[in-house]
């Protein structure tokens, strides 16, 4: 910064501060302007050197019991569940002005992702990611049917990631699940949060400055796409895999980094959607249950979330789905959360949906668009993404009709009646859908499933394999 303007935006941005190996980096360097709302925040210049732990010293958490492990990181929950937590109050503060989401949502996130670092919750992860979980602590021996015996270890890998900036939450769990696989870990924090990552990790500091999870740990920010930066990074000489949060453009820049020695492990940016039955239409308890419960997926963090669900598939005659409609509007406006004031709509995404209030012979929308909640009735989709408690309720003859929009960036399916999942979801896994649950459940899933169709603590270790000769008998 050179000039009178960098002075004086510097002056007024929120400090968003690296934490590097353990220790905090401030500085006000460089200004950028956060991608939702256009608001400047400052951080320290990056030190490229500095996020580079050299291959010729073994990871820090290598030969700490995951038993430890999982204490430290509920000591730390402890500590990060305190109501003066002052990085946690003024992470809050900071990401009120650059995120979509409103204040209040924001809190709750942060208040809930705390219970990832319950101990339970964490051992049941790890049992859930690996068969055999002492692979994690030590060199596990094997002899195969011939006689040939090996030594098996899920190695501790180095870890880029890539956050997501709609979930405050990820942070919290991208660093418990890499300090599990003891990893050592730079996690590049998105535009729309580049805070709540370092709070939790000075946290962690204030428990143990020294202790390996600390030490194998590093945030920092900087615009995605940037060459000089990721030019550097993105090498398997430093890293083995970069783990990857965010819509298309985010997915697609990194891509072009990938290859031999350097994988991807990919969150892509995903759909939920929701699956109603004829069966809503046996009473109107009925239709109000499941209206009730459809809300409750559209509206989950503001519909910020992967998630949470944009389109309804519904049994349904038009008038019996306008009668749904107008029961599902009411149910999304509500505010169950505390959210309070919400963010208005995109000005484009409004218009859209204005247009089609016109168009009452093809669309039903019901609600307002203020960002507090609204459904659309169609035939066919929208050719919009639905988004800030927006849903696109779809009239089917079958939901078996439904199928064909079901696709690999279809992440979760609601069902409503919930007996009719059995008969739906083995169309759904070949359609690419990775999750389907009870309408109204979208939310947490069960501890230690298969994320985005896969295990990622699974994926994210360097699986090695020490073979020792043939055992004579």
């Amino acid at each position: 910064m050179n000039t009178v303007t960098d002075i004086a935006a510097a002056t007024e941005a929120d400090s968003a501060p690296f934490f590097i190996r353990g220790k905090l980096v401030e500085g006000a360097e460089q200004i950028h302007r956060s991608r939702d709302l256009g608001v400047d925040f400052a951080t320290p210049k990056i030190d490229l050197d500095s996020l580079v732990h050299p291959r010729s010293e073994l990871p820090p958490l290598l030969n700490t019991p995951v038993s430890e492990i999982i204490d430290f990181l509920h000591e730390a929950g402890q500590r990060l569940a305190d109501p003066n937590n002052p990085h946690i109050q003024t992470t809050i503060d900071r990401m009120a002005k650059v995120s979509l989401q409103p204040r209040k949502s924001i809190e709750f996130q942060l208040k809930h992702a705390i219970g990832y670092l319950n101990p339970k919750v964490l051992r049941e992860l790890v049992e859930q990611n690996f068969p055999n979980p002492k692979a994690l602590d030590e060199w596990v021996p094997h002899t195969d049917h011939t006689g040939r015996r090996s030594f098996i270890r899920a190695y501790a890998p180095r870890l880029i990631h890539v956050l997501p900036g709609n979930a405050p939450t990820q942070g919290i769990q991208s660093i418990a699940q890499s300090a599990l696989v003891k990893s050592v870990s730079l996690f590049k924090m998105a535009s729309a949060d580049p805070f709540s990552t370092v709070a939790f990790l000075r946290t962690m500091a204030e428990v143990d400055p020294n202790h390996p999870v600390v030490r194998s740990m590093s945030a920092i920010y900087w615009r995605g796409g940037e060459e000089s930066v990721e030019r550097v990074l993105y090498r398997p000489q430093y890293f083995d895999k970069l783990v990857a949060w965010g819509g298309g453009d985010a997915i697609n820049n990194v891509m072009k980094y990938v290859g031999p020695g350097f994988q991807l492990v990919s969150f892509d940016p995903k759909t939920s959607i929701s699956m109603v039955g004829r069966e809503a239409f046996a009473s109107d308890e009925a239709m109000v249950e499941a209206a009730t419960l459809n809300a409750g997926d559209v509206a989950m963090g503001g519909q910020e979330p992967c998630v949470s669900s944009r389109f309804t598939f519904i049994e349904a005659s038009p008038e019996q789905a306008d009668r749904y409609c107008e029961v599902l509007a009411e149910q999304i406006r509500i505010d169950r959360m505390g959210e309070g004031t919400p963010r208005p709509l995109d000005m484009e995404l409004k218009e859209q949906i204005d247009v089609l209030r016109m168009m009452d012979d093809e669309y039903a929308v019901f609600g307002k668009t203020d960002g507090r909640g609204v459904a659309i009735r169609s035939e066919e989709p929208v050719d919009f993404h639905p988004l800030r408690k927006t849903s696109n309720v779809v009239c089917v003859p079958d939901l078996m009709e439904a199928m064909k929009y079901v696709n690999v960036a279809t992440q979760t399916v609601g069902v409503y009646p919930f007996d009719r999942m059995a008969s739906l979801r083995d169309h759904l896994a070949s359609g690419g859908a990775q999750r389907v649950v009870r309408l109204g459940e979208a939310g947490p899933s069960a501890i230690g499933n298969p994320h985005d169709a896969m295990y990622p603590l699974h994926r994210f270790v360097h699986w090695m394999a020490n073979e020792d000769g043939v055992e004579h008998r």
